[in-house]
């Protein structure tokens, strides 16, 4: 068992496994092309939103209250590399969301969410949007081919190092 503060708080436990949820059920549910404008994919839209506002959440609650300190099996070179990472996904945590917020304002397609209408943050376009709804996609797939390397590097450490890591994340 990890001493207290070997662990993550609990509400960044929460944001964090809320979070992966949220982006596995929009890219679930994504959808381009022509479609978007007569049909808009409201569920992906929201699982976006969600995400944004969860990555600053976690980010002040980083802020507030610190992480814990990496594990004393592991190095230097691999604590660096466990930023990198970190901060690549946290990049992607806020450009796709951010890419799909313009993609949509310039589709023109209007975002309500629980009653709540977005702002458009670009003007509405009639023809092609141009490169940004290429860039959200591909964003969206490296969200999850970095959330998978994540994923892996937890489950290594954990099973060949067996250094507790997957513990300090447990919801249980």
């Amino acid at each position: 068992m990890l001493p207290k503060n070997a662990r993550y708080s609990n509400t960044m436990i929460a944001i964090h496994w809320l979070t992966a949820v949220l982006v596995l059920v929009a890219y679930l549910v994504s959808e381009g092309g022509r479609r978007v404008r007569v049909d808009p994919p409201v569920l992906h839209f929201a699982c976006g939103f969600a995400v944004l506002v969860l990555v600053f959440a976690r980010l002040f609650a980083r802020a507030a209250g610190g992480v814990p300190a990496p594990p004393g099996s592991v190095g230097p070179t691999l604590a660096r590399a466990a930023k990198l990472g970190h901060a690549v996904l946290y990049l992607l945590l806020v450009a796709v969301p951010l890419t799909g917020w313009y993609a949509a304002s310039r589709l023109g397609v209007p975002i309500d969410l629980w009653g709540l209408r977005i702002p458009a943050i670009a003007a509405a376009v009639k023809g092609r949007i141009g490169a940004i709804g290429e860039i959200h996609q591909i964003g969206g797939n490296a969200i999850l081919i970095l959330a998978g390397l994540h994923a892996a590097a937890g489950l290594w450490h954990q099973f060949a190092r067996r250094d507790h890591t997957l513990e300090r994340m447990s919801p249980f």
